[in-house]
């Protein structure tokens, strides 16, 4: 069973590939809708039940305070940017600009949680109060798979 960090991580692994084979396909083809579908989707369920085992964990800690907001706070402005691509012509110079932007902005993301908040996490939470939360995390992002298109439609209703 996975850690939680070993679970994280290892979505961020994937999201850095799926972002790197979707910067090298152009236009509004088949191999970009098909990275970009996978990630988007990937992406909304890993820090949805992030947000809701790990950083919810990492909140209730005094010094853990801080930087859980702040990556929640990043998280939303990802997800702005993911929904703004989400609405844009693929073969735009304007959907690439943007892309590019995202993909920035979400491998800083990930390479400050695995090196500052994965560090501040282990100073603040024991391991034994941490344990099984990597099978905890997966198995809420699979319920957040399911839930992504019934989320959007009831932001949109706001």
């Amino acid at each position: 069973m996975p850690t939680i960090y070993d679970a994280i991580k290892a979505d961020h692994d994937q999201h850095r590939t799926l972002l790197k084979e979707i910067g090298e396909t152009s236009g509004d083809s088949t191999a970009r809708q098909n990275a970009w579908n996978s990630f988007y989707h990937d992406v909304k369920s890993h820090a949805a039940a992030e947000e809701e085992t790990f950083y919810s964990k990492l909140i209730s800690k005094t010094w853990g305070q801080d930087a859980a907001r702040h990556s929640v706070h990043e998280h939303q402005q990802l997800d702005d940017l993911m929904e703004e691509l989400n609405e844009m012509d693929m073969s735009s110079s304007g959907w690439l600009t943007k892309f590019k932007t995202l993909k920035h902005d979400y491998e800083h993301h990930m390479d400050e949680e695995e090196d500052e908040v994965f560090a501040r996490a282990k100073e603040v939470i024991d391991e034994k109060e941490i344990e099984g939360y990597g099978a905890r995390f997966e198995a809420r992002k699979k319920e957040e798979r399911d839930l992504i298109d019934e989320k959007k439609e009831d932001s949109l209703e706001d």
